[in-house]
């Protein structure tokens, strides 16, 4: 019997993204996530390889203010759509109230699941400039921490928004769409 041989070639996609402000061509397999984008080919490892089910949140990022799950997001349907990272979060040297708060109030620990809270709390307050503590633990409740129990992380989302607030920062305060700053992610 004759072997035959079949040479199966993929081809990468060449996508524009947009993100944390910037422009970005990149070249990738159709069959890569968000997540895997991200981190092996834009190295931004700042967005956490955490479940690869959906389950823990760690890996939120927002795509035109909404939150996602970057896991679960293939990269290809964010072809030209506005990505923002926990990278994009800091403006410079100055951290987001929200990063001044967590490392002020302890709402962070080992840091794990850090960028997916923080990502999904700005969403929150990118709509919502004066949630509750129901509200809080609701646009959370899809981001696990093993360390912290949660109360300094509800904490510190109120702070965050309280200066936020004081300093008319929260999107729909300063007229920006929420589309261009944030969105609502999965939460605890």
């Amino acid at each position: 019997m004759k072997s035959v041989s079949l040479k199966v070639t993929r081809r990468n996609l060449l996508r524009h993204l947009r993100v944390n402000g910037e422009g970005v061509q990149v070249s990738f397999a159709s069959y890569k996530t968000l997540l895997e984008v991200l981190r092996e080919d834009l190295n931004l490892t700042g967005t956490k390889h955490g479940c690869e089910l959906g389950e823990c949140g760690a890996c939120a990022v927002l795509v035109d203010g909404e939150p996602l799950l970057s896991c679960l997001t293939l990269a290809v349907e964010c072809d030209g759509r506005a990505i923002e990272t926990i990278e994009g979060l800091a403006n410079g040297t100055e951290l987001h109230p929200l990063q001044e708060a967590f490392a002020d109030l302890g709402g962070l620990q080992c840091g794990y699941c850090t960028p997916g809270l923080l990502m999904s709390a700005k969403a929150l307050l990118d709509r919502e400039p004066e949630p509750d503590r129901e509200r809080i633990k609701e646009a959370l409740s899809g981001n696990l921490c093993r360390c912290t129990g949660y109360q300094q992380i509800f904490e510190s989302v109120e702070q965050a928004a309280r200066k936020m607030r004081e300093a008319g920062q929260n999107s729909i305060l300063a007229g920006s769409p929420p589309g261009n700053s944030g969105g609502r992610a999965a939460g605890p």
